[in-house]
């Protein structure tokens, strides 16, 4: 193991909060790794652009990430895996994942009727990136896709609990249950905010799949196995460093009330300079 390579951060990236989730999952289950977060809060939404947007703004991410010296990068934005990942991974030497295919192989092995509901931004749900992974994974599974482009605002507005939301998610998920799903991937990493009412809303029998979580898992099998895990042994006095575009003070509040750590300080940068 190359110590120096293996003690530096992960570069984690999305439009706005919701990597945010991905984030979370990475602290909980790889806590000796340090963060470098990067959410593009002045260009968001990504799910209404086009692949060539998703893109060129990708780039100039990976560019900023790798300035700060991280290892590997998580594309924590559904939108962006679907339409960069496999481009940008291509233009780099550096180890690179998504939330898409983890969370598609998870899908595909939990159903037990063949029938698996995909929900997410309009971008995400128009690749069909996710239907496509998961008939190639097996192809007589069948895939239902809805895109749910208020649960974003929703969430970034806080209303996680609220009846409006609650109305919404019944009116999206009418589909998912006349079609008689047995797993839902929440494909979009801000869903994973609104997993418990999501839950109450498909019930005890539907799986819920959050690449969020299973990116980690991902994560952290890349890691062991390009030898850059971090042992852990050294104290680090900023182990999770955030950056935005714009908005960092109500990044920060936002961050700090989903986070299991205080984020003390969000700084704005120009990404336009990379």
């Amino acid at each position: 193991m190359d110590r120096g390579a293996a003690e530096s951060p992960i570069g984690v990236f999305d439009s706005g909060v919701g990597g945010l989730t991905v984030a979370r999952e990475i602290m909980r289950g790889l806590p000796a790794e340090q963060i470098v977060y990067f959410g593009d809060t002045a260009r968001l939404p990504y799910g209404s652009k086009s692949r060539e947007t998703i893109l060129m703004f990708s780039r100039q991410i990976i560019r900023f990430l790798q300035t700060q010296g991280v290892k590997a990068i998580v594309i924590a934005c559904n939108t962006a895996s679907a339409f960069a990942l496999d481009e940008v991974s291509r233009e780099n030497s550096l180890p690179m994942i998504g939330v898409v295919k983890p969370g598609a192989r998870v899908a595909a092995s939990a159903t037990v009727n063949g029938r698996i509901g995909v929900i997410g931004t309009e971008g995400t749900v128009g690749s069909h990136i996710y239907r496509d992974f998961i008939r190639k994974i097996d192809p007589r599974i069948t895939v239902i896709e809805k895109a749910c482009p208020l649960f974003v605002p929703l969430v970034e507005e806080r209303w996680i609990h609220d009846t409006i939301t609650r109305q919404v998610a019944e009116r999206y998920l009418e589909q998912m249950k006349e079609e008689q799903v047995d797993t839902l991937v929440l494909g979009c990493t801000h869903y994973p905010l609104l997993r418990s009412m999501i839950g109450e809303v498909m019930g005890d029998r539907v799986t819920l799949v959050n690449p969020a979580y299973e990116a980690a898992q991902e994560l952290k099998r890349l890691l062991d196995s390009e030898g850059l895990t971090n042992p852990g042994t050294d104290e680090k006095g900023f182990p999770y460093r955030f950056f935005v575009s714009d908005l960092a003070e109500s990044f920060k509040e936002f961050a700090n009330s989903i986070l299991p750590y205080d984020v003390g300080m969000t700084q704005k940068i120009d990404i336009e300079e990379y």
